[in-house]
């Protein structure tokens, strides 16, 4: 249950990471001036305000990430080839008692 809320935050975070970032007025303008005067409107005229929800997004998206790959790792321990011999030899079984020569 947990594992699954965090995979939706871990998502979420990623897609609004992604927006917020193309946003961000760079040297080139960015996406946010393609909007015009909307995307100044939207997170005002000082890049401060963007800049701290673009941090907090990335904590989120990070510590979100870290999580999963703890919840993973332990769920996980186990490997396919734990279960299966080495490749190429035959494993022995034991020997059936009633079919010795």
């Amino acid at each position: 249950m947990i594992a699954t809320l965090l995979y939706i935050v871990f998502v979420v975070s990623a897609i609004v990471l992604i927006i917020v970032i193309l946003l961000q007025e760079g040297r080139g303008g960015g996406f946010g001036q393609a909007l015009g005067e909307h995307g100044q409107q939207t997170f005002g005229v000082g890049a401060k305000g963007i800049n701290r929800f673009t941090g907090y997004t990335a904590v989120v998206f990070l510590g979100s990430a870290l999580v999963l790959h703890m919840l993973n790792r332990t769920a996980g321990s186990t490997s396919v080839f734990d279960r299966v011999g080495t490749p190429g030899v035959e494993q022995s079984s034991p020997a059936d008692p009633t079919q010795q020569r």
